[in-house]
Parts: structure tokens; C-alpha cells; sequence
């Protein structure tokens, strides 16, 4: 893929969609943001050498066009000094130079116009780098946002849940049962005291009787 390919390719990029779609959006948004600053310091360096290349050819152009009007004076003079065979030699030298030159504009106009282009594209990039630079951290914001919301969505379906229900009074009934149990046992303890301390008393009032009976009967023990 060319430069200008992959240049088209990131600044087309949605970075919403890159990241609803990455299973790691922080590292996702990292690496977006450093391919778009590895193209385009790609694109600065080439559009400073389409200048360079531009400038080149300019200058190309010019010393042709110089050694053409040169030739055109030698032919002048040779003219002038009745050297038709000079003259003639001079004018075709000035004929293929301006051949040249012709060539050279051609070369210059074409690089001006990938100049340009490349210029577009290097703004487009700067642009859209900047655009990631700044949504960056709200993107991920967002997306930690909206997977908490998930998450907290997932719990609260999970406690919906009729089996977890379920279990839950299992539990609870499960609990009741025993303290009931615990209870019942600490009755039943709590009345077996209760009739050892009754028949006790009911021993003593047993004895008081046959004690006085046996008073009023005059039987000593």
C-alpha cells in the first residue's frame, strides 16, 4: 500500500467504531495515534523532498532556458559575422535546448501538482492526528463508562435471576429451620429443670404431711 494509501486509510478511520470493535480500546487508540504520527512524519519528509525535487527541476529548467538564449545570441553573432555554417550549428543547439526546457516545465508542473496533493494529505493527517490527540481520553472515558454500565446491567440480571431467588429462600428457609431447631432444644432443656425443681417441691410438702401426721398420731420416727 502506498503512502498516500495508508494516509487515506487512517484519515477515513472512525475511531467510535475502532473501538466498540477492539477488545483492548486504550491500547487500540495508543497504536491509531502512533501510526498517524509514524505517516506523518512519512508525508513532512516527503513533501520536503517533492520541494527539493520541484526546486530542482526549476532550476533545470532555467539553465536550459539561459543556455538557449545563449545559443540564440551565438547564432546573432555568427550571423552578423556572415558564418552561416556557426549560425546554423548555434540555432540547433538553441532548438534542443528549448527541446529541453519544454521537458523540463512538463517535470516541474507535474511535481507542483504531487506537491500539493501531498500537502493536502499532510494537512488532512495533521488534522485528523489532532482530532484522535483530543478524543482520545474521552473515547476511552466513555468505553470504560459503558462497559461499567454493562457489567452493573449483567449483575442486576443475575439477582433477577429466578434460580438465584430460589436459592436464596432455600437459604433462608434453611436458616429459619435451625434457629427454630436451636430454640425447641433449649425449651426442652429449660423444661426438664423446671419439673426436677416442681417434683423437688412437691417432695418437701409430701414430707411436711407425713410429718404431721405422724405428730397427731403420737408415732415418734
Amino acid at each position: 500500500m502506498g503512502l498516500l494509501e495508508r494516509v487515506s486509510t487512517l484519515v477515513k478511520a472512525n475511531l467510535n467504531d475502532l473501538i466498540d470493535k477492539a477488545e483492548n480500546p486504550s491500547k487500540m487508540i495508543k497504536q491509531v495515534i502512533l501510526d498517524m504520527e509514524n505517516q506523518l512524519l512519512q508525508v513532512k519528509t516527503q513533501v520536503a523532498i517533492s520541494i527539493a525535487d520541484q526546486h530542482m527541476l526549476e532550476k533545470k529548467e532555467k539553465e536550459h532556458d539561459e543556455k538557449a538564449a545563449e545559443w540564440l545570441r551565438k547564432a546573432e553573432l555568427a550571423v552578423d559575422r556572415s558564418q552561416d555554417d556557426l549560425a546554423r550549428a548555434a540555432l540547433e543547439r538553441q532548438k534542443a535546448s528549448e527541446r529541453t526546457v519544454e521537458s523540463f516545465r512538463q517535470q516541474v508542473a507535474d511535481q507542483r501538482a504531487q506537491v500539493t496533493t501531498l500537502k493536502a494529505a499532510l494537512g488532512k493527517l495533521e488534522q485528523k492526528l489532532a482530532e484522535a490527540q483530543a478524543k482520545s481520553e474521552t473515547l476511552l472515558v466513555q468505553h470504560r463508562r459503558a462497559r461499567a454500565l454493562g457489567k452493573a446491567s449483567d449483575a442486576q440480571v443475575g439477582i433477577g435471576d429466578r434460580s438465584s431467588i430460589r436459592t436464596f429462600d432455600r437459604m433462608k428457609e434453611k436458616v429459619s429451620r435451625e434457629e427454630a431447631v436451636s430454640q425447641a432444644k433449649a425449651e426442652l432443656v429449660a423444661g426438664n429443670l423446671e419439673d426436677r425443681f416442681t417434683q423437688l417441691e412437691r417432695d418437701d410438702e409430701v414430707d411436711r404431711l407425713l410429718a404431721d401426721l405422724k405428730a397427731k398420731r403420737g408415732v415418734t420416727a
